[in-house]
Order: structure tokens, then sequence, then C-alpha cells
């Protein structure tokens, strides 16, 4: 996927496009990746929406992919760094695509400037979302456990061994993605997803999506679904046997979904 590079906070900050080259004018959509992740998770949404003449941004959250760091301590610094990314785009408002830390950092941007979020998608999406301890233990020492327990979680028992696309190996590209971050870059994002507090004033007026997998082990459904119950204009989409890397398991279903709200 190609990109571009602005200055953020005197930093250099990545944003793939998708590979298009919408006109100024057009609807933008912005993608968040991930803890541990980066810009190349969003492959297929992007390019489909760059094609659809969207101005796609699928950002590098700081100090992942291609972005320079350090990584953010908070989800709200996050939230406040893709004000400022979006500021040095010149994009005015924009779809807010999250999935996991991603739909936090998303969710929090459409509550502190919602006259910019004119819709918003959530996947994989608990508020709180907290981190069990051997995770953040592992992530802590940079111990490659914690790789493979966050990438053994976030897959469905069902299809650790097949995908409906073929040429993927789900296990094998979630661990190269997480091996690929910089040390203590897992760490600081686990650490601001086990302390975000879902805020008390809710001012989210824009259309919302929420989608869910019924076998997520890092973010149940049920959590999904309160969140979606917090939102004033939310839409659930449920997708059964999938875990939480819903982007790997079942991306053609969630393109679909995210083509009603995004386009």
């Amino acid at each position: 996927m190609s990109g571009t590079r602005v200055t953020v906070d005197g930093r250099t900050a990545y944003v793939g496009n998708g590979s298009g080259h919408a006109g100024d004018d057009a609807h933008s959509v912005v993608f968040v990746h991930g803890a541990g992740m980066d810009h190349t998770v969003w492959a297929l949404p992007a390019r489909y929406f760059a094609r659809q003449g969207l101005r796609v941004a699928a950002v590098d959250l700081p100090g992942h992919g291609r972005s320079d760091g350090p990584a953010a301590d908070s989800i709200e610094a996050m939230s406040r760094w893709l004000v400022a990314l979006l500021d040095a785009l010149d994009i005015e408002t924009a779809a807010i695509v999250g999935h996991s830390m991603g739909s936090l950092v998303a969710y929090q941007f459409a509550v502190t400037a919602p006259e910019r979020c004119r819709a918003l998608a959530l996947l994989g999406t608990s508020a709180p979302m907290p981190v069990t301890e051997p995770l953040l233990n592992a992530a802590r020492d940079n111990h490659h456990a914690a790789i493979d327990m966050a990438n053994t979680w976030s897959h469905s028992t069902g299809t650790l061994g097949a995908n409906a696309n073929p040429g993927i190996w789900m296990l094998g590209t979630g661990e190269r993605l997480l091996e690929r971050a910089a040390p203590g870059v897992f760490h600081a994002d686990l650490k601001a997803c086990d302390a975000f507090t879902a805020p008390a004033d809710n001012d989210v007026v824009c259309p919302c999506l929420v989608i869910a997998g019924d076998d997520d082990m890092m973010t149940p459904a049920r959590a999904g679904l309160d969140v979606a119950a917090s939102l004033p204009d939310a839409r659930t989409v449920r997708l059964p046997g999938c875990g939480h890397a819903m982007l790997n398991e079942r991306p053609n279903e969630v393109l679909d979904a995210l083509v009603s709200v995004v386009s």
C-alpha cells in the first residue's frame, strides 16, 4: 500500500492511502490499527475505498510501522495525535474506523471532536478494555510469550488451520506483524488499553457501527454490544464463529459491513 509522510508534533508520521489519489473534496476515511500493529492490517478496506473515490488515511500511530516514536502512553494522547494528523493532512471531517486499541482511539476522537467525525466504526471493541496481567508482564519484558498469547487468543479455534481466502496463513501473519513492533511498543499499547475509561459524557452524534466476533476472546461480543448500547445511533454486526482477528478471519464480511457506514 502506498502512502505519504507528514510532520505531526515535530515527528514524521506515515499514512497509507490505499494506493488511491482522491481529490481534495472527496469524503475521507481514517483507519486506526490495534496494539502492536500498523497500517498494513487495513490493506483490503483501504484499497477498496480508495477505488471508490474516497480519500483514505490508514495511519501508523506514533512508534508503529513507519511513524517516528515514541509510542503514546494513553488512548487520549493517541486521539489528540489523530486530531493533529488530520490537521496536517487538511482533512476536516472523516469516517473513523478503529480495530481493538484503534477502536478506543476512534471512540475517544468521536467524543472529543464530534464535529470532525462523520461516521464511526468500532471493530472488536470494549470500553473499558482490561488486559490480563500475564500478557502485560510478558509484553513489559519484551518476551515472545506476549506475542504468542495475543496471537492465539485473537483467533477463533474453528479457523486456526484454514481461511476462506486462499493463501492466507492467519497465525503466521499475526505473529510476524507483532514481531515487527519496536521493543516496548506492544507493552505501551496494552497499558494504554488497560487504563482507558470510557468518557462519562458521550457527545457522539454521527452514525455508528460496532462489529463483534461471537468467538472473540480478547474483547467478548457482549462488551462490544454494551458499547453500541451507549451510542445514540449505533448499528451492530455480529460475526458467528469469528474471533478478535476479524480482519484476518472474516475480511469480506467486515468490508461489507463497513461499506454501509463509510461510503
